[in-house]
């Protein structure tokens, strides 16, 4: 016999934006139901953002005493435990999983079912023996590693995010599938943690972002010893003595590349098998549920958040959906959702972050822009720290409308925050010359590289006669 739950809101998935529609509905008294199949918190705690951050942050650590000779200290080769660094890792998912637990939802008065959820028709959903029939759903079933048709990969041992934070020995050569951010932060991670790294991607490393500052990036992989193979195509795979053999062809030429382990890190697809979307008059295709600006689906009583809507694949933009869902589903405000000032940070040593328009997209767009750069290496705090690799580049109109920002360098993803809030609030160029910043820190290059916006004024023979006028009156 099935129970049936008449809830105002049923979420449906347990990851980033379902637990902060959960979250922020039951505290303002709205009965809601969460459906989890899997573990709670989704794919950033369990498989993604923070397994990653740690797995990089202990990877930094041994990075640090191998080249702690430039500050004059002589010390002897970091002696990594991986499993002490397995451990780490998952003490950090251990220490943030009661925030994402299923006692704490119940404790806010969100009712919990821990089962396979599927749309019966436009207004019901079956859950295990619930059936359960809402004012409104949220689906954020999130998304999963695209595994692409290798001939052979099915016959060999492979790992992907979900699996290789498990790995608790000495990785001795890691072949990666794949050079955007997942795959280029656990190359970076393996290699500082004394791995041989090689990384495979049939297109551009680091494709999608500003060219100017992944060079920056790939060439700091190159001096750590990682091998790369972009605009390469993996022609098969099979099993060798000590793991497997990658056979890869570029330009008329194969080669074999052997590793002990193999990472597949070639995309993400939406989550939406099993949820039988079609019954409920949901709009969906390969690249995810088809949405509105109100991130309704095409059944007005459904909306869709996150990864599944096959849009940019960022826990920040998951959140962000949420609070645009709980304020038209619980307040009928008819907020709008925007990728305008939406940032994105690859968090590699050094770190590239990036809002706005890139130069490429900025020239596309306008006729006429500006650019402007300031490097790491005339910063004092970055001289100080010896990260004196990198740059700040923003991309304004010729009035001063910043367009977006691009850092490339350590702390970039911090220094990011101001300009975030500069798009967010339609700031000039000129906003920001007022600030003051303390010294020494990096944050002082976003104000250096604001001043040269002027630049070309101080030539002006105008400005200069103004100036030398005023001179006569002492």
């Amino acid at each position: 016999m099935e129970e049936v739950l008449r809830p105002d809101l049923c979420v449906i998935g347990a990851g980033s934006g379902g637990l902060s529609v959960a979250a922020a509905a039951a505290q303002f008294g709205v009965p809601v139901v969460l459906i989890e199949k899997g573990r709670m918190g989704g794919d950033c705690l369990n498989y993604g953002c923070v397994p990653s951050k740690a797995l990089l942050a202990a990877g930094k650590r041994a990075e640090a005493v191998r080249t702690a000779g430039a500050f004059g200290i002589d010390v002897i080769e970091a002696q990594v435990d991986h499993a002490r660094v397995h451990d780490y890792v998952h003490g950090v998912i251990a220490a943030i999983a009661p925030n994402d637990s299923v006692e704490r939802y119940t404790g806010l008065g969100v009712r919990v079912l821990q089962e396979q959820a599927n749309f019966l028709d436009k207004n019901t959903v079956e859950a295990g023996h619930y059936l359960i029939r809402a004012r409104r759903f949220v689906v954020a079933s999130g998304s999963s590693p695209v595994i692409p048709p290798i001939p052979g990969l099915d016959e060999v041992p492979y790992l992907t995010n979900e699996t290789i934070f498990d790995v608790s020995e000495r990785i001795q050569h890691l072949i990666v599938l794949g050079g955007g951010p997942i795959g280029m932060e656990l190359a970076q991670a393996h290699r500082m943690l004394g791995a041989h790294v090689t990384i495979v991607d049939a297109a551009a490393i680091l494709g999608h972002e500003d060219p100017e500052a992944s060079r920056i990036v790939i060439d700091r992989f190159i001096e750590q010893g990682v091998l790369m193979h972009p605009g390469t195509r993996v022609e098969r795979v099979e099993r060798a003595i000590q793991g497997v053999a990658v056979h890869i062809g570029k330009q008329g030429e194969t080669e074999v590349i052997k590793g002990s382990h193999l990472l597949v890190a070639t995309g993400r697809k939406p989550n939406v098998k099993g949820l039988s979307l079609e019954r409920a008059g949901i709009v969906y295709d390969a690249r995810g549920i088809k949405v509105n600006q109100q991130l309704k689906t095409t059944n007005h009583r459904v909306y869709a958040i996150g990864d599944v809507t096959g849009g940019a694949q960022f826990t920040h933009l998951a959140n962000y959906h949420a609070g645009i869902v709980i304020r038209n589903a619980l307040f009928r405000l008819r907020p709008r959702a925007s990728a305008t000032a939406i940032p994105r940070v690859t968090f590699t040593e050094p770190e590239l972050a990036q809002v706005g328009l890139t130069e490429a997209e900025a020239r596309t767009k306008y006729r006429r822009i500006r650019i402007l750069r300031w490097p790491y290496a005339d910063n004092d705090r970055a001289q100080a720290e010896h990260t004196t690799h990198g740059f700040i580049k923003v991309i304004t109109r010729p009035n001063g409308e910043i367009l977006g920002c691009t850092i490339v360098g350590a702390e970039a993803g911090e220094l990011l925050q101001l300009w975030i809030m500069a798009l967010a609030r339609d700031m000039r160029i000129g906003d920001l010359t007022g600030l003051v910043l303390p010294y020494p820190t990096l944050s002082e290059l976003s104000k250096r590289v604001a001043y040269t916006f002027y630049q070309p004024s101080l030539a002006k023979r105008s400005l200069r006669r103004i100036i030398d006028f005023l001179r006569r009156f002492g």
